[in-house]
């Protein structure tokens, strides 16, 4: 074991190389070699070749933006016209409508005049052949009265009267 207080010495290398150098050394190689090898400009140029493709991926995405902007204008246009085809079509069909049912009055009364026209000839028909009916009746029942009347006063020397008043008419 070692004594506390015993100092450590620190290795050199050729006599003047301290582990401090041999870093400082190593460094400035590494440098050297990268900067020979050109390594930083073609870190620069990836570099720049990522911030070009990003700056195209953000061209895109604000033409897809415009684009989508389009879209939705155009929709939008799209919708409010149907919704003013919507309007009119309602208009529309609220208009034929009304003229379907105008017409449907108007031929309701008409058929109601017809069917009032027929009803009343029906009634005139059946009132004319009520009364013909009756004055066939009439006339039937007077006939047989007046055959019973006849009958009743007239006797076969009666007709001899009327016969012979009827002969001397004639001559006369």
């Amino acid at each position: 074991m070692a004594e506390h207080g015993a100092e450590h010495a620190e290795p050199v290398a050729f006599g003047f190389i301290t582990p401090g150098m041999w870093v400082a050394l190593s460094m400035t190689a590494f440098l050297a070699i990268v900067i020979w090898k050109k390594v930083p400009g073609a870190i620069a140029g990836g570099l720049d070749a990522k911030i070009a493709a990003i700056r195209a991926q953000l061209d895109a995405a604000k033409a897809l933006r415009a684009e989508a902007e389009a879209l939705r204008s155009e929709y939008a246009a799209k919708i409010a016209g149907a919704e003013a085809d919507a309007a009119a079509m309602v208009e529309h069909a609220r208009h034929e409508a009304q003229a379907i049912i105008a017409k449907a009055e108007v031929d309701t009364t008409a058929m109601i005049a017809r069917r009032e026209k027929m009803a009343t000839d029906k009634i005139a028909a059946a009132e004319r052949a009520a009364v013909e009916e009756l004055r066939a009746r009439a006339a039937a029942a007077a006939a047989a009265a007046a055959g019973q009347l006849i009958a009743q006063h007239h006797g076969a020397s009666a007709d001899k009267a009327l016969v012979d008043g009827a002969i001397a008419g004639l001559a006369n």
